[in-house]
Order: C-alpha cells, then structure tokens, then sequence
C-alpha cells in the first residue's frame, strides 16, 4: 500500500510518502517540503498568532493535495515540538482539523525519541548491539539508549537548533558573549541526563539523525547524498570542534555556502553544532554514525507492526 507521513515539525512541514507492506522495507516514492518554522512563529506568550496557524493550514492543505495526487491509501499526520509546546495548542489542532479535516496526532517528546529509536534499530539491525542514538530537530534534541527496538531510557531536552538560535543568538555573526552563553546552558542541560544514560553502560553503536547531523557530517568530509543513503558517514568530535569556530565566524549567508547546507538552514546550524558537540563531549563519544532514517520512518514502521499483527 501507499502511506504517506505528515510531519508537522518545528523548522518544516514534510510529507513524505512510501511504498510499504508488513514485512518489507519502506520504499520513498515522493517527499513535499514547506519550510514553516513553527518554532520562531511563537509570539512572546508561547502561542502560535494567527498569521501562523494560517500559514500551518494552507501547508497542510497543500499536503494533502500532494498526497492525493501521489495515490496515498493511508495518512499519518502528527505534529512534535513547536505545536506540542505552543499554549494555544488545542486551539491550533482544532482550527487545522477544521479547516482541513487532519487530526494531527501530537507526540510527546519521549514518543519522538521512541520512534526515531525503532526506525535507527531497523536500520542497523541486531548486530549493532546496545545503541545510543541522538535527534537535534528544529524545536528539541532526543536521546535514546537500549538493545531491543523499545529503548531502556529516552529523553527529550528543550534544545532544538531553531528554538536556541531564536532565543540565544540574534547576532549575525553571533558575538562571542552569545555564545559562550548558548553553550553553558546546552551543557548545563544535557549533563542533568548523562546520568540517566551511563547507569546503563557503555553504547556499543552512537548514531545521530536529523538534517543537523547530516549537515555536520557533510561539512566535516562525509559523502554527499547523492552518494546514496547506503554510503557510510561518520562525524568525529574531532572535526567538529575544529568547525565550531569556523562556523562561529561566519554569517548565515556565508554558512550556506558551505557544502551540503540549506540556505535555509544554514542560520541555525552554529546552535546545532554546539549541541551535538556538547552532546557528543558528556556522553564521551568520539565518532557517531549518521543515519538516513529518523523519526517518519519510526512512524511508518511502527504503523506497519500493527498492520502485521492486526
């Protein structure tokens, strides 16, 4: 059957639509972009205005005439940080669900870390062993740890890529003060869990998704995705300290002249960086692997499981 995934995310809106049956492999067979920006549409009181919820509408509705046109049997529509965390939430939910008849399912932020666990199990399969696994999105960072495809502990931190550079570096450049600031307060955050994690012994496989890892990746040597998603990549912490400064240095404009980034990604992507070497640094990782799956794929695959057992 054709599903197709409605990801209603912090920094876009993301469709992605595959060809699947209990059993096989998902297949991509079109992918719809909208960047939104949820997160930097939150007004002063954490609500998402109405010149936002709007905007949210019409990409929805444009979705969900891009998934009628690609023959999609079965949508799947959630929404994560910037909705969850928006205090008009319900508000929000209730005008897209009546305006475009999607009920958005908002996951939790342990739900996300779940899900993005299961797609990187299936990815790398058993032999992997005991993994811990790292997502930077645009509104929060989820980790996760275990050895079976349910992890053994997962969290979800307020360290998203676009919240940190809306509300920590309004610079650009940033200046230094900034973000000497920024990086106490994502080391400060992320130590409150290492203990969580090292409780449960050393990792026997680090992987990282996310288009923030995979930019990182990608600037520090990595393979470019036209390479293929079975191209192994890797980001030592080596490199990436090396590319922090660098990064701290330039302007937006200059960043997404880099290999592998987004214009419209490229302001966010120095609060990324920060947050995966702060992140690689507590947990004492030197290299990670970066994975092509992420959190729609748990989605789908955690659809198909029930498909399989129904």
């Amino acid at each position: 059957m054709r599903l197709g995934v409605l990801d209603v995310g912090s920094n876009t809106v993301h469709l992605l639509v595959v060809d699947a049956h209990p059993g096989a492999r998902p297949l991509p067979a079109h992918s719809h972009k909208a960047d939104l920006r949820l997160a930097q549409l939150l007004d002063d009181s954490g609500a998402i205005g109405d010149d936002g919820i709007h905007q949210l509408v019409a990409v929805v509705q444009d979705a969900l005439q891009a998934a009628e046109d690609k023959g999609v049997e079965d949508l799947l529509p959630f929404a994560t940080s910037a909705v969850r965390e928006a205090v008009n939430a319900d508000d929000v939910l209730a005008r897209v669900e009546a305006e475009t008849g999607v009920r958005l399912q908002v996951l939790s932020g342990a739900e996300e870390a779940r899900l993005t666990f299961l797609a990187v199990r299936r990815w790398f399969g058993w032999s992997a062993g005991k993994l811990l696994v790292l997502d930077i999105g645009g509104g929060s960072l989820e980790i996760a740890y275990g050895i079976d495809e349910e992890p053994d502990a997962a969290v979800s931190l307020p360290l998203g890529a676009g919240r940190l550079t809306a509300g920590w570096l309004p610079g650009d450049p940033p200046a230094a003060e900034e973000i000497r600031a920024l990086r106490r307060h994502v080391r400060t955050e992320i130590a409150r869990s290492v203990g969580e994690f090292s409780r449960l012994g050393v990792p026997d496989h680090v992987v990282a998704t996310s288009k923030t890892f995979k930019q990182l990746a990608r600037i520090a040597g990595a393979a470019r995705s036209a390479e293929g998603l079975y191209v192994q990549r890797e980001l030592k912490r080596e490199s990436l300290e090396a590319w922090v400064p660098r990064l701290a240095s330039m302007t937006a404009e200059q960043r997404g002249e880099l290999p592998g980034v987004s214009e419209g990604r490229a302001g966010q992507l120095l609060a990324g960086a920060l947050v995966a070497e702060g992140a690689m640094d507590l947990f004492g990782v030197e290299s990670l692997e970066v994975c092509p799956w992420a959190l729609r794929e748990g989605v789908i695959l955690r659809r198909l499981d029930h498909m399989g057992s129904a």
